[in-house]
């Protein structure tokens, strides 16, 4: 959330992250002209409420020397002035709270650093890293949603029957890998010094608004005993869509110290998006799913401390591809493509091989996205209402926040069993999984059960 002083003092620079941002349905001259009436408002309240001090206090007097009239007098302008403040007040209060609601859908600025663009076409490709030791692939890279269903560790079919498209069953050897990949993730992350949390799953409105969920994108989010189009209060709930909405909120409305700081923190969970985006190719199988697993790293820190704290996040969140040994790249996102909330974004896309699509690397395969790492400056602090103080004596002020996806399973899921592919249709489990998985090498998948699985006709 951008501070109202800061609008009324730049209007142009949010004009033009409105515009680079591409977000649209925003009237800044209407929230202005808004601030400005409420400035009023609360210049006049002021003046009516010392003018009516001045004639409360001339009451007593006038009684005091008998001067009744003009007591009386007093008396009915001091009401006179009351109905007015009153007036006033009701007013100010009224624009205030329409300000509140028209300053949540403000995006936040972009970084000076940040490369101008309207898609993803504009992003800027940083690095890449991985491909000048590939391992050697199959002739023909089965994509994972057609050897999740040979292995019989993928089954979409039980998934979209139980609970609807866009659901999935994981099983045998594929769950094990996934939960392999969790614990590996966050061993990794403890070792980067994060702390462990286990967040709630249903978060209110209040902590979805915190982080900008809410109200921008509700219509991307699964509510809880409500339907989708009712107006929503505080405490109404949703199911987190990520971890960094309830880590983030953890501190909401608190003053933490200058010694807390800086907080890492890692969160497992499972997330839930209703995803409505295109179907086909692109989303087929386990890359756009529903519900999903993710491990999240959430840190606050000292503003001036957090674009250096940008760039190590990024460092740990890519740690667990480099470990992994699976070939990714770093995309410096565009404002246009960076996101309503950020400042600064930067995202990694694993590689995985099984599919050819355009703007996928020279050698075939297509990049997933595993992890959006972003500086939200004080934004969602704002909104929040999380503070520190610097010293004891000083007043508290906004803290920073960032995080990064480290990363989000099931993508990572499908770059293993693509890119570490066998030519007999086998998975190697990468070297640091074994130990997560049993000293297990090769998954070789399991026979199907039930007279489905015996074939037609026979």
């Amino acid at each position: 959330m951008l501070s109202r002083q800061f609008v009324r003092e730049n209007p142009e620079t949010v004009r033009d992250a409105i515009e680079r941002k591409g977000v649209t349905g925003v009237d800044l001259d209407a929230i202005l002209e808004i601030d400005e009436e409420w400035r009023e408002l609360k210049a006049r309240g002021d003046g009516l409420r010392q003018e009516r001090n001045e004639v409360s206090k001339k009451i007593g007097k006038l009684k005091q020397e008998g001067q009744e009239d003009e007591a009386q007098a007093a008396i009915d302008r001091s009401q006179e002035l009351k109905d007015q403040l009153q007036e006033v007040e009701d007013r100010a209060d009224e624009l205030e709270s329409d300000l509140e609601d028209a300053l949540l859908e403000l995006p936040n600025i972009p970084h000076d650093s940040v490369p101008t663009g309207e898609g993803e076409a504009d992003n800027v490709e940083r690095y890449r890293r991985g491909f000048d030791d590939l391992r050697e692939l199959p002739d023909e890279v089965i994509p994972h949603y057609d050897l999740g269903e040979e292995l019989d560790v993928l089954d979409f079919e039980r998934g979209a029957k139980v609970s609807g498209g866009g659901y999935q069953f994981v099983k045998g050897a594929g769950a094990r890998l996934e939960h392999a990949l969790i614990q590996f993730m966050l061993s990794v992350h403890r070792e980067q010094g994060y702390s462990d949390v286990l967040p709630p799953i249903p978060v209110n409105s209040a902590s979805m608004r915190g982080t900008g969920q809410l109200p921008k994108f509700d219509e991307d989010a699964y509510r809880v005993e409500a339907r989708q189009d009712d107006e929503y209060d505080d405490d109404d709930l949703w199911l987190l869509p990520t971890a960094e909405v309830p880590v983030t909120n953890m501190y909401r409305d608190e003053i933490l110290l200058d010694d807390d700081l800086p907080i890492k923190h890692q969160a497992f969970s499972p997330n839930f998006r209703r995803e409505a985006g295109e179907h086909g190719t692109e989303t087929r199988g386990y890359v756009r799913v529903h519900q999903f697993h993710k491990v999240e790293l959430v840190n606050f820190v000292r503003p001036e401390h957090s674009y250096d704290r940008l760039e190590a996040l990024l460092g740990e969140a890519e740690a667990v591809l480099d470990e992994l040994g699976l070939p990714y790249r770093v995309l410096e996102m565009c404002t246009g493509d960076m996101g309503f909330t950020q400042a600064k974004k930067y995202d990694i896309e694993v590689w995985a091989p099984g599919d050819d699509m355009e703007e996928g690397p020279d050698v075939g395969g297509r990049w997933l996205e595993v992890s959006s790492v972003s500086n939200f400056e004080d934004f969602q602090a704002r909104r929040a209402g999380i503070h520190y103080r610097p010293e004891p004596h000083e007043s508290a002020q906004y803290l920073h926040t960032l995080n990064g996806s480290g990363l989000a399973v099931p993508r990572v899921m499908v770059a293993v069993m693509e890119y570490y592919q066998n030519e007999d249709g086998t998975i190697t489990v990468p070297e640091p999984l074994r130990p997560y998985m049993g000293g297990q090498e090769v998954i070789e998948g399991s026979e199907p059960v039930g007279e489905s699985a015996l074939g037609e006709g026979e």
